[in-house]
């Protein structure tokens, strides 16, 4: 394997960076999505749709995924395996087919989120190594057919979602602090002794440079979005007593070092039970989406001001996605895809389907 340093200092050139193609990759944003779904008979897809609805590709995949992240600069996206599963799929989004599918190293798994370097180069993965009860973050050369080239120790358990910062160097990840193991399945095994943390990891060093804590230990921290001024909106899921209504949103600006929760009101408190699933931001209008499926509501806020603006109800809403005129996309894991035009507080129906479309949507 070789040294972080040497390849990673090699991979992040200047010249690289100038070699995306922003008009291409804007252009087929502005057409379709990409999402992982069940079917009503239970089978685990990934499916490539446009935004009005209308499902374009649907490609069976052997474990049930979560998330993608689009390669900078070629047609290619990887899909991640839900936790605890150890399956990376590359799947090329203009044709609409898998075409490699890359196995976790044994004794990990994938924990369903991962993120590209801005060239393209490297492929960053969150993961965790279950003996030890460590979490990790797994790298990958794109060009050299996804093979493993380093890992990067979080000093975490559970880390899950991460997303680049722009400045191109920093990774910033939502850690849950909650200890697996696939021999039990989806149980958590540490509640009383959770220690979640949202984290800035420079790429390059595999230092972590910030390490930000919930309010409460059993804050789960797992979904988060970044927008071009480096703002981090971040939603918990909380383990502690039902009843307790904790914050439920961090904020963070990763410059300053300056991080913050965000108070709902007590209606929305008491309805959201306590889970967030995803969270994006609109920056041509400044508003984040937050989606708690088990509330059935979506909750916009004002990311630059950490204000609440309003709450939508959508029964099971799962995933958003910004659009480029503004407003948002979403989905219901009921099936269904919905249209939030900017400014307005009325969801248009664009499709009804009997698809379950999972917590994440992907622009491509």
């Amino acid at each position: 394997m070789l040294k972080r340093r040497d390849f990673m200092l090699g991979m992040a050139s200047a010249a690289a960076l100038a070699s995306l193609s922003p008009g291409l990759l804007a252009q087929t944003r502005e057409s379709y999505f990409i999402s992982a779904a069940n079917t009503a008979a239970g089978e685990h897809r990934v499916l490539i749709a446009d935004v009005q609805g209308r499902v374009l590709h649907s490609l069976e995949v052997a474990e049930r995924c979560h998330a993608g992240c689009v390669r900078p600069g070629s047609e290619e996206v990887a899909f991640f395996s839900r936790r605890p599963g150890r399956q990376l799929n590359i799947i090329d989004a203009k044709q609409g087919r898998l075409i490699q599918v890359v196995s976790s190293e044994p004794g990990e798994h994938f924990y369903g989120h991962g993120m590209f370097s801005p060239d393209g180069e490297l492929l960053y993965a969150t993961a965790h190594r279950y003996e030890e009860s460590e979490g990790v973050l797994n790298v990958y050369a794109a060009a050299q057919g996804y093979r493993q080239v380093d890992q990067i120790r979080l000093g975490v358990m559970d880390p899950h979602e991460v997303r680049l910062h722009p400045n191109g160097r920093d990774l910033v990840i939502a850690a849950g602090g909650i200890q697996t193991h696939p021999d039990y399945d989806r149980i958590k095994l540490n509640l009383d002794r959770m220690q979640p943390a949202l984290l800035v990891v420079d790429r390059l060093t595999g230092k972590v440079t910030q390490r930000h804590q919930p309010s409460h230990h059993q804050l789960s921290m797992h979904h988060l979005d970044i927008s071009p001024e480096g703002i981090v909106v971040a939603g918990y899921q909380f383990e502690g007593p039902e009843w307790e209504r904790p914050n439920l949103i961090a904020w963070l600006d990763v410059e300053k070092q300056r991080f913050e929760e965000i108070r709902l009101p007590d209606t929305d408190q008491q309805v959201l039970r306590n889970y967030i699933a995803s969270v994006v931001m609109d920056t041509v209008t400044g508003v984040a989406a937050v989606t708690a499926p088990r509330g059935n509501r979506m909750v916009l806020l004002d990311y630059r001001q950490r204000r609440y603006l309003h709450s939508i109800e959508l029964q099971d809403v799962s995933g958003v996605l910004p659009l480029p005129e503004g407003g948002f996309i979403c989905t219901s894991g009921t099936g269904g895809v919905y249209r939030l035009a900017p400014g307005s507080l009325q969801l248009k129906q664009l499709s009804a389907d009997s698809i379950r479309w999972d917590n994440h949507l992907t622009q491509v």
